[in-house]
């Protein structure tokens, strides 16, 4: 009997593990377990190719039709992976990758824009007539243009429009060229003035001949951007307003500067109204005066005309010789006084003599021109409101009270010296005293850590990480586990083991006392004693022999 029950319990080591564990589940246990592996293998192909899936960078964005189709084409016999953006706006590669497939397909010329510069002079046709190469020139041209207005970081798109007339030979009747330019801007974006005079003279200085006043900036929508020919801009100047609203803040800094030290941080608050003339005025004056204090005039000029003609002797005498001979030389002194003029002297009884005398004094002149300077102020208005002190009164409590009149005297004084007022140009200082409503400070509620931003983006990049391997240990130790327990085969049990379940069992039985009703209790005999010690003092040996008994075989 031994030797039967050594065979049968040799058979089953003999089996494949796997196939007596196999065996030992039913069918629907295999399915489960099935199901379970099959769970946990798609799970750890998807965390792997996770792992593996490579960050995407933009490489172009903004391309059109074409350059994004040859970009495409060009990407895909690099062998270069791609994917677009939604809606197709940008092409996105590998990020390890972006500043390589950049350059390479920058040697190739890609993206060439969808705007044509003066590459179009590159392809001149044969045959190609004046007028089709002036129309390529100033297509070449616009298309330049517009690449550098495009450059800007507010301009998202542009046209530009030449008008370029043709030249001939009579200069008066030329026509200047002029230019239109259609600005498109990024969302939320605006050009201030000196943005746009930039533009202007970007195209005036791109173009010959052409007078900035010819070239017209217009967005999206309609709205003229650039100055009108008048040199008025349409709307209010931003620079003018930007100037009044520096000054505005510049007087009232100076009045908080001023009266804060007196009322303390907080318990004041000024607004300065400045009225700003950017009129500009010139004058130009001309006074003449005369000479002053007795000095004689400067001579400017002289003129002295003398004329006369000498008395000729009348013949007298014998005719002859002696009565033709010329008269002696006049014996009259070169530098002797000039008679007067208008009277007949002996000498001049026999002639005529006339002398002018003709001269210009410069006269006193004085030319003045006045350019008065714009962006003077013609008008100041100052408001300020002061809180009431506060003090505390008899009780410890702390009240407000109102500033005496004298003090706020003094302070309207102190505005009007430090905004330089002035009662003739119409300046206004009213400085008033009152309560201030301080709203009360709101405690700043803490936010909790799960709520704080960065944990939170933390926490949804860790999602689907820890989603997965949380669902990978419940199909583990939900599906897989059990089925896992289940096919391992029973370890038999130990003889201490048995002997420990058995020998309270044993002791239950030698306890019990049978009782028999209507009987006397029967002696117990020298054996029982015995027996029951041993039980109690070697409960090991009695549990050999007990297993003995039950395996039939014979006690030692």
């Amino acid at each position: 009997m031994s030797t039967a029950v050594a065979e049968m319990d040799l058979a089953p080591e003999n089996r494949n593990a796997l196939s007596a564990g196999l065996s030992r589940l039913d069918r629907a246990q295999k399915i489960k377990m099935g199901l379970g592996a099959f769970g946990l293998l798609a799970i750890a192909i998807a965390l792997f190719f996770m792992g593996r899936q490579p960050d995407w960078k933009v490489l172009y964005n903004n391309l059109g039709d074409k350059d994004g189709g040859a970009i495409i084409a060009q990407l895909t016999t690099m062998n270069v992976p791609y994917k677009y953006t939604e809606g197709g706006g940008a092409i996105m590669v590998p990020a390890d990758k972006v500043h390589d497939t950049r350059l390479r397909l920058a040697s190739q010329g890609l993206p060439k824009g969808t705007v044509s510069g003066f590459e179009l002079m590159e392809a001149n046709r044969f045959g190609m007539t004046q007028f089709q190469e002036r129309l390529t020139f100033q297509r070449g041209l616009e298309g330049e243009l517009t690449r550098s207005i495009q450059s800007l970081s507010s301009v998202q798109a542009a046209r530009v429009h030449l008008a370029l007339p043709n030249q001939n030979g009579f200069f008066r009747e030329q026509q200047k060229p002029s230019a239109s330019v259609l600005l498109t801007l990024h969302p939320g974006r605006t050009l201030d003035k000196a943005q746009i005079a930039g533009i202007v003279h970007l195209v005036a200085s791109s173009v010959p001949e052409m007078n900035p006043k010819a070239v017209s900036v217009v967005d999206d929508a309609g709205t003229l951007l650039s100055a009108t020919p008048d040199g008025m801009a349409q709307g209010a100047d931003t620079q003018k307003l930007q100037y009044t609203q520096q000054v505005e803040q510049l007087y009232t800094r100076r009045i908080l500067d001023m009266i804060e030290p007196l009322v303390g941080a907080g318990n004041v608050r000024a607004q300065v109204s400045a009225d700003i003339d950017f009129s500009l005025a010139e004058s130009t004056s001309e006074q003449h005066r005369p000479n002053q204090g007795g000095e004689p005039g400067a001579v400017r000029s002289q003129q002295i005309v003398e004329d006369g003609t000498p008395a000729q002797a009348q013949p007298a005498g014998v005719p002859g010789a002696t009565t033709n001979q010329p008269p002696a030389t006049g014996t009259a002194p070169i530098n002797g006084a000039a008679a007067p003029l208008g009277v007949a002297s002996n000498a001049d009884k026999a002639g005529t003599q006339r002398r002018e005398s003709v001269i210009n004094y410069e006269i006193d002149k004085t030319v003045r021109t006045v350019r008065e300077a714009s962006g003077t102020v013609k008008r100041l208005t100052a408001a300020v409101v002061v809180n009431h002190r506060s003090v505390t009164d008899k009780t410890g409590k702390l009240v407000t009270t109102a500033i005496p009149p004298e003090q706020l005297e003094q302070m309207t004084a102190l505005v009007r010296e430090t905004i330089g007022f002035k009662q003739e140009r119409g300046d206004s200082v009213n400085v008033v005293n009152a309560v201030f409503n301080v709203p009360q400070p709101v405690e700043d509620v803490a936010v909790a850590w799960w709520k704080q931003p960065e944990n939170m983006e933390l926490a949804r990049s860790l999602a689907w990480p820890v989603g997965a391997l949380g669902v990978a240990l419940l199909i583990l130790m939900g599906m897989v586990r059990p089925g896992m327990k289940m096919m391992r085969a029973p370890a038999a049990p130990r003889i201490e083991d048995k002997a420990k379940a058995k020998a309270p069992q044993l002791d239950a039985v030698l306890d019990e006392t049978p009782e028999r009703p209507g009987l006397p209790m029967p002696v117990e005999n020298q054996r029982l004693v015995d027996a029951k010690r041993l039980a109690l003092e070697n409960p090991m040996a009695v549990a050999n022999i007990v297993k003995s008994w039950v395996n039939g075989e014979a006690p030692a």
